[in-house]
């Protein structure tokens, strides 16, 4: 089963990293305040990018590094993945 990786846009500037198996669900939850403590508070959110794996682990092992970029270097990804 494919597993994606997204970084999200929330309404204050921020940057959100998390992962799916269903991008358009997840979207969906997080921008009706159900999708994580951090982005409830942050609405609305925007899906600026996407990867996608072939499991749920390489997911996992991507959102992980992902998560330890610098904004600035995730601003790069986003621009140009």
């Amino acid at each position: 089963m494919a597993a994606f990786v997204y970084i999200l846009k929330c309404g204050d500037g921020t940057l959100y990293t998390g992962w799916t198996n269903d991008p358009a669900h997840r979207l969906m939850m997080h921008n009706a305040g159900k999708g994580a403590k951090y982005t409830k508070s942050r609405l609305p959110v925007e899906l600026v990018h996407l990867e996608e794996y072939n499991s749920k682990e390489e997911a996992m092992k991507r959102e992980a590094a992902l998560k330890k970029l610098k904004r600035k270097e995730k601003l790069e990804l986003i621009a140009h993945g």
